[in-house]
């Protein structure tokens, strides 16, 4: 199978930096996007690099509007724009990106200088949607307090989950990648009783122990978000990290997939309230304020783009 991208597998670090881009018309646009992409690995491990032992990793990825303009050719398979969800006040909107670069590592530093060169590698081809710096919050909490990432796959699960497979040939090693944007009503939420929130969620707040299953209620959220088809359990790989600043906070979810389905299943069942009225009560608290989905090629596939 080809090698994924550096920062598909790996597990999490303490900084993130997610750049969303937009890609402007023309052609000689869509050459100089190309050629970015391209050379976002090399610019990785330049810096690196410069930094002994630096745990430094990166992704780019591109949307389904601006595959063909930008790669043109064969487009993978299941690539589709981000569908917008709506039920009641639940909102999941979909807003526009054409380019992912995601960056993370151990040193804000050696984000920001990365994320600085492979910025200007884009020049004026595109402009910039937002910037979010991520980063560990405690013990990997979310910003609610409760343990975040328990779900992820372990070992060579990750791998069999996060990257596509031989079923779409010349894209083997890619990821499907989904993101949004989401911002808390912490004030809100600290009202709420810790076992309110626990049964919310669907796990003990300080040592992080998932109830059983008769034992969740059927709006926590990590019922409705765990799915089994045929058997098997519906997955992601999750790489998301908490932002904000005093005035502003949240999470940026970022989930990485053979398949956008598992996500898509998943949002469903967060934002809309079954026949007999449960919904993601979690989705009481915080609010989704972008919506991108995107494709992350392998690396011989940005390799063969170089020009």
């Amino acid at each position: 199978m080809p090698d994924p991208q550096s920062g598909v597998l790996p597990d999490g670090n303490a900084h993130a930096t997610f750049m969303t881009l937009q890609l402007k018309p023309g052609a000689e646009s869509a050459s100089t996007v190309r050629r970015a992409c391209s050379r976002v690995p090399f610019l990785t491990e330049e810096v690196r690099g410069e930094a002994e032992g630096a745990a430094l990793f990166s992704v780019v990825a591109v949307g389904a509007d601006a595959w063909d303009g930008v790669f043109g050719g064969k487009k993978p398979k299941l690539l589709r724009p981000f569908t917008a969800l709506e039920d009641g006040p639940r909102k999941a909107p979909s807003t526009r990106a054409d380019i992912l670069v995601h960056i993370r590592s151990d040193r804000a530093d050696l984000n920001f200088e990365l994320a600085r060169r492979v910025y200007a590698e884009f020049g004026e081809a595109a402009s910039m949607v937002e910037e979010i710096h991520g980063f560990r919050y405690l013990d990997s909490r979310d910003l609610t307090g409760f343990v975040d990432g328990t779900e992820n796959p372990t070992g060579d699960d990750r791998a069999d989950v996060a990257l596509v497979d031989g079923d779409d040939p010349g894209f083997t090693g890619g990821s499907y990648i989904a993101l949004q944007r989401y911002i808390h009503d912490l004030p809100k939420w600290e009202t709420v009783a810790v076992s309110e929130q626990e049964q919310i969620i669907g796990r003990t707040k300080a040592d992080n122990i998932e109830f059983k299953s008769d034992e969740k209620a059927p709006y926590a959220h990590i019922k409705r978000v765990s799915i089994k088809e045929d058997g098997k359990s519906l997955e992601l790989m999750r790489h998301s990290m908490p932002y904000g600043t005093a005035a502003e906070y949240g999470l940026y979810f970022i989930a990485y997939c053979g398949t956008p389905d598992n996500f898509d299943k998943m949002l469903e069942r967060m934002i809309a309230s079954d026949t007999d009225g449960p919904h993601d009560h979690l989705m009481d608290y915080t609010t989704a304020v972008t919506g991108a989905s995107f494709f992350a090629p392998s690396l011989s596939f940005l390799e063969s783009q170089a020009k």
